[in-house]
């Protein structure tokens, strides 16, 4: 198909080739060959008269047509060699014949007349042309009669020329469009029907038919091997899909373990905190009665052991009540509300404000503190424990503490920083376990659960909470909440 497709391009290149060759002839020879021809005929006709005016005359100015009409004749005599083509150009000799019968009446007539002589009056002044002059006539009407010749000549090549190139052209076409049909026979058999029939057995496999194999495709060799390919990436996703199968059903297994583990826990965590209270209140009673009967009616050693055991049941009482609170959190099924930040940090101040009197503290907030949704109770608790350990763990300066915002994404990311002893980055992550501490329980008290609460009521509301360990003096905690769908057109900070 190829092959017919060149040749039927080349016959048609090849008839234009001879068309272009034709017109060029034509236009570039013939016609401008015409016109040197008429040119020499106005030059031997304008020194004819100039030479009679001449003659009747004798006025030397008459002569100066005769001068132009050589000076043309020569110019027409180059231009005719220089379009002369060997094998194509039949006026060459009639050119030369012109040119013989003009010297000859030059010599014969012109010559005596310059000279002052004159032929017979008579004979050069009645017929129609100077003596000689018809000699010069008939040659120029051959070369006029050949040149018509050869255009006609060349027109009628041309219009050959044409006929065939339209023959080529209408012969190259059929050979295209027949190479045409025959390549989308070829490829509607090799390439369009095995490439549906490739496509019907991928488009079953994305429906998730993955177990069954895809049927032998036959067609071009690229297809085929794209076919195995195909397949291959079926049995490829039949294995991988087994294996995250059994990986998604240990994955729940395990979430449901983790789940029951995590209520049971819980169940546990808030049972026995709820439980200890009546014994340990009788234990904190009863060591408490000891004290005020048998204070200073028994040893020193008895009273220190005594006031140890108080001091051991108020500790176990709050921690017991710090573990119940921390069991509580995210149970008490209450709706979440909008609340403003600044709200909560009122409230957690308002909590505290026996404990920053005390220290001198001074809370410093950031003004228009967003809104949250939230529960209020639960929030306003992570604000006072941040607030309570940053008084906590003061320096030798008054408590400073700063509560600021900024937006981060679809979140707002607040801080809270003091000018307090600081955390050292290695205990970044330790601060939040539970019933962890940095420091002994007689340097700060304490029970360890604070910041660990802090992080479970953060993540329940779908936020985050660490320790900034790059603030310029003391401890900066930072903990982000979802913005509200009601107050996304703020500004990205």
């Amino acid at each position: 198909m190829f092959v017919l497709a060149v040749a039927g391009i080349g016959l048609a290149l090849g008839a234009n080739a001879r068309l272009t060759d034709r017109r060029k002839f034509v236009v570039d020879h013939i016609t401008p060959a015409q016109l040197a021809a008429l040119g020499l005929q106005t030059a031997l006709v304008d020194e004819e008269a100039g030479t009679r005016g001449f003659l009747i005359t004798r006025q030397p100015q008459i002569l100066r047509q005769y001068r132009d009409g050589l000076r043309t004749e020569e110019r027409s005599y180059r231009q005719l060699a220089a379009l002369a083509v060997p094998g194509a150009a039949s006026y060459t000799p009639e050119v030369t014949r012109v040119r013989a019968a003009a010297e000859v009446w030059r010599r014969e007539f012109v010559a005596p007349v310059l000279r002052g002589g004159a032929p017979s009056a008579t004979n050069a002044l009645t017929t129609r042309d100077t003596v000689g002059f018809a000699a010069v006539h008939a040659a120029l009407d051959r070369l006029q009669a050949g040149l018509a010749a050869g255009r006609a000549k060349a027109r009628s090549q041309l219009f050959d020329a044409a006929t065939e190139l339209k023959l080529a052209l209408g012969l190259a076409g059929a050979l295209i469009v027949l190479g045409l049909l025959g390549a989308a026979v070829i490829l509607r058999r090799v390439v369009t029907l095995p490439l549906a029939r490739l496509g019907r057995e991928s488009r079953r496999v994305a429906r998730g038919d993955f177990h069954t194999p895809l049927t032998e495709v036959a067609g071009a060799r690229e297809i085929a091997e794209l076919a195995t390919d195909v397949d291959a990436m079926r049995e490829r996703i039949v294995h991988e899909l087994s294996a995250v199968q059994a990986a998604s059903a240990r994955l729940e297994e395990q979430a449901r373990e983790l789940t029951r583990s995590n209520v049971e826990l819980e169940q546990f965590a808030y049972v026995a905190s709820h439980d200890l209270q009546e014994p340990l209140r009788k234990v904190a009673s009863f060591c408490q009665a000891l004290q005020r009967r048998y204070q200073g009616q028994l040893d020193d050693r008895a009273d220190q052991y005594i006031e140890f055991a108080v001091d051991g049941a108020k500790r176990m009482q709050i921690l017991i009540n710090d573990l119940l609170v921390f069991s509580r959190v995210g149970r008490s099924g209450r709706e979440h509300e909008l609340i403003g930040a600044g709200e909560l940090v009122a409230q957690a101040c308002t909590a505290l404000s026996g404990a920053l009197d005390e220290a001198g503290a001074e809370v410093v907030v950031t003004p228009e503190l967003p809104s949250v949704r939230g529960e209020r109770a639960l929030l306003a608790s992570v604000f006072q424990n941040l607030i309570a350990n940053a008084v906590k763990f003061h320096g030798p300066d008054p408590p400073v503490v700063r509560i600021g915002f900024r937006r981060d994404g679809g979140f707002w990311e607040f801080s809270c920083a003091d000018n307090g002893i600081g955390i050292g980055p290695e205990y970044a992550e330790r601060i939040f376990a539970i019933f962890q501490r940095l420091h002994a329980k007689e340097v700060y008290p304490g029970t360890g659960i604070g910041l660990a609460m802090c992080r479970k009521i953060v993540e329940r509301h779908g936020g985050r909470i660490w320790l900034d360990t790059d603030p310029p003096e003391g401890a900066c905690f930072r903990f982000t909440l979802p913005i509200p769908e009601e107050d996304h057109p703020w500004p990205q900070s």
